[in-house]
């Protein structure tokens, strides 16, 4: 899989318009068993009639799938850097959270890291940025110190995901936006990236905010995306093979269908983690990084503020 370096500049399109090559009707028995499982791990046992035990078997893979970490989570990892971004660390519902912007503002965005936590100086970047468009950006450590470490065996990835699940995440970002509110912001909006992305739709289908933005959403599921109320953006990759171009077209048919305003757009030769994890030396890979954190502000700016 390419990195997000390797993301040539090409027209810009988005998942409605995408156009599907027509599969082969012949097809070896284990590519049906294949194409039965994964429908299963994206679906649930509910859509196949399955034997009891069969469907238990199924349900526990599509268990630890979900509790695992992705290879394209781990590629291209940022060097942290605590003393990034204009802004500052302050506590914020107990957590440390980096802050940039006004606090006379009063409109608010709450940002959710990838497993790399709130010191990834891309991220306190963007950050940056939401604050330049008038906002008070929040990025939380919603990990209490502990990024994941592709480098530490002592942490392998799924001991270090089974204590900070994205389920765990929605919980501490309520919190966040308990704690927001009780500052006096009258409008909040989230962005969530890879894992932020599951507690920022969390947030959306309990109308907690007032609008949302996921790029390379990881752990969002067609369920999770029926009980959307909010206006939500999604950002994806077209070599992201979690959030892939035939998802996001799910996700784009399920929020029409449920008159959500949405905004979808696949961005072409990018892979998972390209709004965030981009070689800050490649041109073209901030050029594409930034048309997608323009992406973002514009949606926010249309909801939130």
């Amino acid at each position: 899989m390419s990195h997000p370096s390797h993301c040539p500049k090409k027209e810009r399109f988005s998942a409605i318009n995408m156009r599907f090559r027509s599969t082969p009707v012949h097809k070896s028995a284990a590519t049906v068993i294949s194409a039965v499982i994964f429908l299963f791990l994206i679906h649930g046992a509910h859509c196949f009639d399955l034997p009891g035990a069969a469907t238990e078997i199924f349900q526990k893979i599509g268990e630890e799938r979900k509790i695992s970490l992705a290879p394209h989570c781990r590629s291209n990892p940022p060097i942290l850097d605590p003393e990034s971004g204009v802004g500052h660390v302050e506590k914020l519902a107990d957590f440390n959270s980096y802050v940039s912007g006004s606090p006379e503002c009063k409109h608010a965005v709450l940002l959710a890291s990838d497993v790399y936590g709130y010191e990834a100086p891309n991220l306190r970047k963007i950050a940056d940025k939401v604050a330049d468009a008038g906002f008070y950006a929040v990025v939380p450590d919603f990990f209490n110190g502990e990024p994941y470490d592709p480098n530490n065996p002592e942490r392998p990835k799924d001991a270090w995901l089974k204590d900070h699940s994205p389920e765990k995440g929605f919980e501490d970002a309520k919190l966040m936006i308990d704690a927001l509110k009780s500052k006096g912001f009258s409008s909040i909006g989230a962005a969530g990236f890879c894992w932020g992305a599951k507690a920022v739709v969390e947030l959306t289908k309990a109308k907690l905010i007032q609008a949302a933005v996921i790029l390379h959403p990881s752990y969002v599921t067609v369920d999770d995306i029926k009980s959307v109320k909010l206006p939500i953006a999604i950002l994806g990759a077209e070599l992201d093979h979690l959030a892939s171009p035939a998802v996001l077209k799910q996700f784009d048919d399920i929020l029409s269908a449920n008159k959500v305003d949405r905004f979808v757009k696949v961005f072409p030769n990018c892979s998972h983690g390209w709004t965030l994890r981009y070689d800050i030396n490649n041109s073209t890979a901030v050029a594409r990084a930034n048309e997608a954190h323009q992406d973002m502000l514009e949606w926010l700016l249309k909801y939130v503020k």
